[in-house]
């Protein structure tokens, strides 16, 4: 129970990695939040699952696209807990398509959840934990975000723009005892890797010297070291979790 009295908000919290991570710092002690913005019933599930475990946790539905009601969640999670020690920017989106097909709606989806999502996040949750002078803020990229990939230029620039916030942020909070790092996965067995046929999935794995896809519980893992003391002189880095796919 290494987590035990940290608060900890995790966005995008009811399915896929998200949901592992709330998982995993659940059983670590934390009092788990559980954003979402559509999907209730994956969030709820997720809350049953903790509390299941004799964990601590609940629902906070908010679109992390907008500002205002981020702020307004955060607000009441700093009301009631008076802290927020851990956030993990989790939620993420993507519409992959070729660079001549892209809409500026999708540009705007995309950057707004990825990016301005991440950002609006850590700029409302960061205010508390200045004053807590501590606090452990994780950010999900994807390797995609470092090697680039055809067909999905909104969501790596949005993936690449998150490790440069987070190299920033990381200078700029460390003196208030804050830090800040990404978690870069690379194919992980998701739904979305489910839907590929057997071939793309054989040419992925082929490209992967483990030889498998990650889990979410791999992804989860590395987020739960960076928020534990163990990771307390570790910040401003890029934790890669893709099986030795980019090296």
């Amino acid at each position: 129970m290494i987590l035990k009295g940290h608060v900890a908000l995790i966005t995008g919290g009811g399915r896929g990695i998200g949901r592992a991570i709330v998982f995993a710092l659940g059983w670590l002690g934390a009092e788990v939040l559980i954003n979402y913005r559509e999907n209730k019933t994956a969030a709820e599930d997720t809350l049953h699952g903790v509390l299941a475990d004799g964990g601590a946790g609940q629902l906070c539905p908010f679109d992390v696209a907008q500002e205002s009601q981020v702020e307004e969640a955060v607000k009441k999670i700093v009301d009631q807990h008076k802290k927020i020690d851990i956030l993990v920017n989790n939620a993420g989106v993507t519409s992959d398509n070729l660079l001549v097909r892209v809409r500026s709606e999708d540009w705007e989806r995309i950057i707004g959840t990825n990016l301005r999502g991440t950002f609006q996040c850590t700029k409302a949750v960061c205010r508390r934990m200045i004053r807590e002078r501590f606090g452990r803020i994780v950010n999900m990229t994807s390797v995609v975000g470092q090697m680039g990939n055809a067909g999905q230029s909104v969501y790596a620039a949005s993936k690449a723009g998150i490790i440069g916030f987070t190299k920033a942020m990381a200078r700029e909070l460390a003196s208030r005892g804050i830090t800040v790092n990404a978690v870069a996965p690379g194919f992980i067995d998701t739904e979305m890797t489910a839907r590929l046929g057997p071939k793309a999935r054989q040419d992925f794995l082929q490209s992967i010297p483990l030889g498998r896809l990650g889990t979410c519980e791999d992804v989860a893992g590395a987020v739960c070291f960076l928020v534990g003391p163990g990771a307390g002189y570790i910040t401003g880095q890029v934790i890669n979790v893709n099986g030795g796919l980019y090296v």
